[in-house]
């Protein structure tokens, strides 16, 4: 079986940062840490209100990382311009209110496609790989698929909401199977993101379709009492089981 792989997201070291508006923690310093700890890629998500990650973030980021970069966007103009002109090795887009506390699900790929079309022609113009963050459905793998996304990257908050509760998982389990099944006969890479804890990881994990997990805010959250090193190790051995 294939290795999966696991991009790791800082943007939380940020947020502690920017609560007393200091320069630490530092997100360049968590990214190079996470790297030298295994990670395969580090995931930044620039929003509109800078509520975390900023520009120069980003800019020392890529220039001190030597494994990718996958920037979370909105689709917007201005974080187009800002992709195109740092080049990370993959973007993610996202969608984005300015009222939430995080992403509460995936893009309206269908309400979106004329402006999801162009930014992904643009991106792909620059060498950019593009993975679309939707929800695990067929008909929004099918719209990624044919404006010309690379990747999707499957919203697992459904899922990790109901395991958490210890409800039953089994019609949640079985959509996300379904679609990362879906999506990779079509030549789609299918990544996983969005809640995942060590627990609800390893079962997602049992997806042999998923290549990649972006896991951010418990990894920062189980840091604070293991670590980042220990956490990011114990991560890659559990999707890897």
């Amino acid at each position: 079986m294939k290795i999966k792989k696991l991009g790791v997201n800082i943007d939380h070291v940020a947020t502690i940062r920017n609560a007393r508006d200091e320069i630490y923690p530092s997100p360049v310093k968590a990214a190079l840490l996470a790297q030298k700890s295994g990670a395969d890629s580090i995931t930044i998500h620039l929003r509109e209100d800078r509520r975390h990650i900023r520009d120069n973030d980003l800019k020392i980021i890529k220039n001190k990382l030597r494994i990718p970069i996958n920037l979370e966007m909105a689709p917007t103009n201005e974080m187009l311009k800002i992709a195109t002109k740092f080049k990370p090795s993959f973007v993610c887009i996202v969608p984005e209110k300015r009222k939430e506390v995080t992403t509460e699900g995936g893009l309206n790929v269908k309400k979106q496609k004329k402006t999801l079309y162009k930014i992904i022609k643009v991106l792909k113009k620059n060498k950019i790989r593009i993975s679309l963050f939707i929800e695990p459905n067929i008909s929004d793998i099918k719209l990624s698929y044919n404006l010309g996304a690379d990747c999707i990257e499957l919203h697992t908050g459904e899922f990790c909401n109901i395991f958490n509760k210890g409800k039953k998982t089994y019609n949640s389990f079985s959509k996300l199977k379904r679609s990362a099944n879906f999506a990779k006969r079509l030549g789609l890479e299918v990544h996983a993101g969005h809640g995942l804890t060590y627990k609800s990881a390893y079962k997602i994990s049992r997806i042999n379709d998923i290549s990649e997990f972006n896991i951010g805010h418990f990894i920062v959250a189980e840091s604070i009492f293991v670590g980042l090193k220990k956490t990011i190790k114990k991560f890659k051995k559990i999707i890897n089981k």
